[in-house]
């Protein structure tokens, strides 16, 4: 007779892959929005101010 290693964890060894790669994606998508909040996004510094001329308006009724 023979020893022979099981290498399989039976029927709950699918759900507990399953549960940590939905953990690992859960985990990397917070920390991927706590990396994009500390970003500092430049913003304009000076106004747009863009005149219009009073001849470009239609009135329409």
């Amino acid at each position: 007779m023979q020893f022979q290693k099981k290498t399989r964890f039976g029927n709950f060894g699918g759900i507990i892959k399953l549960l940590i790669k939905v953990c690992l994606i859960i985990v990397v998508l917070f920390v991927g929005v706590i990396l994009l909040d500390r970003i500092d996004f430049p913003s304009p510094i000076k106004k747009i101010e863009k005149i219009i001329s009073n001849e470009n308006f239609k009135t329409v009724k």
